[in-house]
């Protein structure tokens, strides 16, 4: 199958399983930027969620988006590096090469760091809220209680650093992958290239600001107690 066997094939694949996390991570943000407004409205959201059959079906399918992901990355490092030594990918475009170069040279490495952040963050979150929920394991706090985990989380400054550096690191990825798979799916031509670079660029800053400032504002005590106004009736 093509797909699986060719360069182009594997780069297609790479692509639109990219822009499928990419549009789950900016329904992940929304979902978290609720929780700097109301912590009774953003537990509703995971108590909605939850451990539900669909959410359980979702996040199946997620997971496996990201295995295929991260498999065909390596694959299509390796073959690079093999063809072209250090040269990660196979990007014909000098267009805005300054902005996307240490990027583009370094997707191994930030992949790796996304990895390892990915396994903290199913650690603090997926574990002890859905997983717990599913096999009735006993935790700190209601597997309901999201609002309640992302404080206990970002009390910590130890995660609050190694979330900030996963999130740029996302952020760095995403930068240079939401252009390439443009690329990919033949946006070849310099004007239009140019202008995704430029809607990407902005995109990806303003869902991982998003991202960023939840973090800081829970880890700084700026975000509402879960008995804020909405919760408390006032």
């Amino acid at each position: 199958m093509w797909l699986i066997n060719s360069s182009i094939g594997r780069k297609v694949v790479m692509s639109v399983t990219g822009v499928a996390l990419i549009l789950f991570l900016t329904f992940h943000g929304c979902m978290n930027v609720v929780a700097l407004f109301s912590g009774k409205a953003y537990n509703m959201i995971c108590e909605m969620l939850g451990a539900n059959w669909y959410a359980v079906v979702a996040t199946m399918g997620l997971a496996a988006l990201a295995v295929i992901h991260i498999v065909f990355a390596f694959i299509l490092t390796a073959q690079n590096r093999k063809a072209r030594g250090n040269s990660r990918y196979d990007v014909a475009t000098t267009v805005n090469a300054g902005k996307v170069e240490w990027a583009s040279k370094n997707m191994l490495v930030l992949g790796i760091i996304i990895c390892l952040g990915l396994l903290l963050h199913l650690f603090n979150f997926w574990y002890n809220m859905m997983f717990a929920e599913i096999v009735g394991m006993p935790a700190k706090l209601s597997p309901t209680d999201g609002f309640g985990w992302i404080q206990e989380t970002f009390s910590n400054p130890v995660f609050v650093v190694l979330y900030i550096i996963w999130l740029v690191a996302i952020w760095f990825h995403l930068s240079h992958g939401f252009w390439s798979a443009m690329q990919t799916f033949g946006v070849n031509g310099k004007i239009w290239l140019k202008r995704w670079m430029c809607i990407g660029n902005i995109y990806v800053a303003l869902l991982m600001l998003a991202f960023i400032v939840v973090v800081l504002a829970f880890a700084f005590g700026c975000a509402p107690s879960l008995c804020d106004a909405a919760a408390c009736g006032m």
